[in-house]
């Protein structure tokens, strides 16, 4: 009896995971959002080309960029999560599927989240030295030591997985 119960139990447990779904199906719709976003910014950019200074367009470049970073970012999430915690896509012989897709785990999803984490930071960065004139000394700096704790914690958590590889037992 106590089997019974106590396999019901983990089967319910277990079952849990499906509660995440809709989270990665809310990110997605995040992506379709972007999406709206990135091609305003890319319509506006158009029809402005002509009056536009050169830092403007750099300014609207890097925000493009930054669209584009923040998108895959939300991509890597959904397909490593729902992979990680869900259920394995199946979608092993579509000639499109990425080469990493099935094979990061937990440990190498937190890499591809702060690796594009920092790089988003470093195109934030770069857009706020383009305009450097309208901020003070004080947020420039704040902004500087923001980036530079991504980019430090970004090398921990390599560093970190590179000596718990070593260590843990296969």
């Amino acid at each position: 009896m106590r089997e019974k119960i106590e396999a019901g139990f983990e089967g319910i447990i277990f079952s849990g995971r499906w509660l995440l779904a809709p989270f990665f199906f809310g990110l997605f719709v995040a992506v379709l959002l972007l999406l709206v976003k990135f091609c305003k910014l890319l319509f506006n950019m158009v029809v402005n080309t002509f009056t536009a200074t050169n830092d403007q367009m750099l300014i609207n470049i890097l925000t493009l960029v930054d669209t584009a970073l923040l998108a895959g970012l939300l991509l890597i999430i959904i397909f490593s999560g729902y992979e990680n915690f869900v259920s394995k896509l199946n979608i092993d012989k579509h000639e499109d599927k990425p080469s990493w897709m099935g094979k990061v785990g937990f440990s190498g999803l937190k890499i591809k989240l702060i690796s594009a984490i920092v790089a988003i930071s470093a195109v934030e960065l770069l857009k706020v030295f383009v305009n450097s004139v309208q901020h003070t000394e004080e947020e420039l700096f704040w902004k500087v030591l923001i980036h530079m704790t991504f980019v430090v914690s970004g090398v921990l958590f390599s560093v970190t997985d590179y000596i718990n590889s070593k260590t843990v037992n296969h």
